[in-house]
């Protein structure tokens, strides 16, 4: 029986150091497993595709076409830049049974892939696979969640209790699955797909520079009748936002309302995205209320809402065109942790 082959793409932005030792972890993983391992450089400009071209010769892991450096020769996002690697294929010019996007600060335990791989030849009607993520620390990351949707967008922003309750079946994040089940979508810090559906609904769509593209790839699966599962046996260490600063931010930046609203509009429509920008402008409003009345200091990124109402004003009069973002060390695309 002929085995299955696999196409792992690491992106790597700015973080040559550590995507090798991810590649080092993916390696590890992967062994025995038919297939190659494609780091893409996401356009850095500071070495890095050099740095990471030298050190793969060096330990002789090029040999063979086991792995490769590309150079996307531009920074444009998470999604794009993947698409680079998926697009390569494997060495020899044929296409793969199954792709597996793993973020550039993630490392894969032993079995790692091999349960992902294991589950999706085992479950022929299931289209992408997820892992368990956790920290170096050992605590869990909430990577497993529903689609957004108008109700969940007051939900999350309201922060209250009983609406909390109420609206139970909205909430956006899952609680944290205690076993390998069926999701709507997962992170893409470790995240197996069949290249059939690939092939059948595209691969992501590059209007996102970031977040929402894995959202928007795990919907168009399911409509397709490919549905996501976190596989709970698979388990990644993941130290997360270390190439986009994002812990760092002080207000959110202009690409995250860009996809949030590229997102609802592709999805729902022009009328559905303004209804759930309003949703979450009423619910974050009760909820500064909330805090100011019980002398809190609100939480979050400061003036978003302030920021969510002027990109939605903006957009109903001038569309973007979702490209082409300014890159800055604080706030800009750095091709891994996103969540």
């Amino acid at each position: 029986m002929k085995k299955p082959t696999l196409l792992t793409v690491i992106l790597n932005y700015k973080t040559a150091n550590m995507t090798l030792e991810s590649l080092a972890a993916a390696l590890m993983s992967t062994q025995g497993i038919n297939g190659e391992i494609i780091i893409v450089d996401n356009d850095s400009q500071d070495g890095s595709f050099e740095k990471l071209t030298k050190a793969v010769q060096e330990k002789g892991w090029s040999a063979n076409g086991r792995v490769r450096v590309l150079q996307s020769g531009r920074n444009g996002g998470f999604g794009a830049g993947n698409n680079v690697g998926i697009k390569a294929g494997l060495s020899n010019g044929d296409r793969p049974d199954y792709v597996y996007i793993l973020n550039s600060d993630a490392f894969p335990n032993r079995d790692t892939v091999s349960e992902l791989l294991n589950y999706l030849e085992t479950h022929p009607k299931v289209g992408f696979a997820g892992s368990y993520i956790h920290g170096q620390d050992g605590e869990p990351h909430l990577t497993a969640f529903r689609f957004p949707s108008v109700a969940g967008e007051f939900e999350g922003a309201i922060k209250f209790g009983p609406i909390s309750r109420l609206l139970k079946n909205s909430i956006v994040p899952l609680p944290l699955p205690k076993e390998t089940c069926q999701v709507d979508w997962l992170a893409g810090a470790s995240l197996m797909m069949r290249q059939a559906v690939l092939d059948q609904i595209g691969l992501f769509d590059e209007r996102f520079f970031l977040y929402f593209e894995e959202t928007d790839l795990c919907r168009r699966a399911l409509q397709a009748g490919w549905p996501t599962v976190y596989v709970r046996s698979s388990e990644v260490a993941h130290i997360g936002s270390v190439s986009t600063g994002m812990r760092n931010w002080e207000r959110m930046p202009q690409y995250w309302f860009d996809s949030r609203r590229h997102y609802f509009v592709k999805n729902h429509g022009p009328f559905y995205a303004k209804l759930a920008t309003a949703a979450h402008l009423l619910g974050g409003a009760f909820c500064y209320l909330r805090h100011a009345v019980q002398g809190k200091t609100p939480q979050g990124p400061k003036r978003f809402l302030r920021d969510l109402a002027r990109h939605s004003l903006t957009q109903d009069r001038h569309p973007l065109r979702y490209q082409n973002h300014p890159v800055s060390k604080k706030t800009c695309f750095a091709g891994q942790e996103k969540k």
